[in-house]
């Protein structure tokens, strides 16, 4: 099973950044932990018709459920300052207050392509996305099936020796992989890829490529 960190920043919507996510990347998957707090958290109590909005410093305890391209189906549960613990359906509107890890575990996920047969042509010098990736690095793994599940041809470099290495440190300024190119300028690593093919901006550039 292929897992992904996810973390959330103060003011962001818990319930549609899941949402975003598995639309815009096609994942499915569940929550396997979370760690964080809300500003804000709005959730449909059992038998209930209208969702329960809370305010307040509140702290979440549990998210279970599953997430797709199709829809979100999570369960919160949360305490507030007096330690009264609250739970029901998840609803947009589900704010976070200083911040939130998630840990997703991935189903369904496109298998690895062999390097010697990759899905985009490495040899294609025109490709305006460029992956350095170092083998067997679960980090440079996840940047290309996360570039192969948005269709976004890329030219891939095999770092396989230290005179490969130390010429990417150089262009890069930067001694981790994978580390991401476009248009010849780095992007950064598989955490920058990630948060920037959430955005409008990077989806429209995707469809030029």
């Amino acid at each position: 099973m292929e897992t992904l960190p996810l973390e959330l920043k103060p003011g962001q919507d818990l319930h549609l950044s899941l949402s975003e996510l598995a639309v815009n990347q096609q994942l499915s998957g569940f929550v396997l932990g979370v760690v964080g707090n809300l500003s804000q958290a709005t959730f449909r109590c059992p038998g209930q018709s209208q969702p329960t909005q809370m305010s307040g410093e509140l702290e979440v305890i549990t998210l279970n459920g599953t997430f797709s391209p199709s829809g979100v189906h999570l369960h919160l549960s949360l305490s507030d300052g007096a330690c009264q613990v609250w739970g029901g359906h998840l609803e947009p509107g589900t704010v976070v207050l200083k911040g939130a890890q998630l840990l997703l575990g991935l189903s369904g996920l496109p298998p690895a392509q062999d390097s010697q047969n990759p899905v985009h042509d490495p040899s294609q010098s025109s490709a305006r996305v460029e992956l350095a990736v170092l083998p067997g690095c679960p980090w440079s793994l996840r940047a290309r099936q996360l570039l192969e599940r948005l269709a976004i041809p890329h030219r891939l470099e095999t770092i396989e020796s230290d005179d490969r290495f130390e010429a990417f440190r150089q262009r890069s300024g930067m001694n981790t992989f994978p580390q991401i190119f476009i248009d010849g300028e780095v992007l950064g690593g598989y955490d920058e890829l990630a948060e920037i093919s959430l955005q409008p901006s990077f989806r429209a550039l995707a469809q030029q490529l």
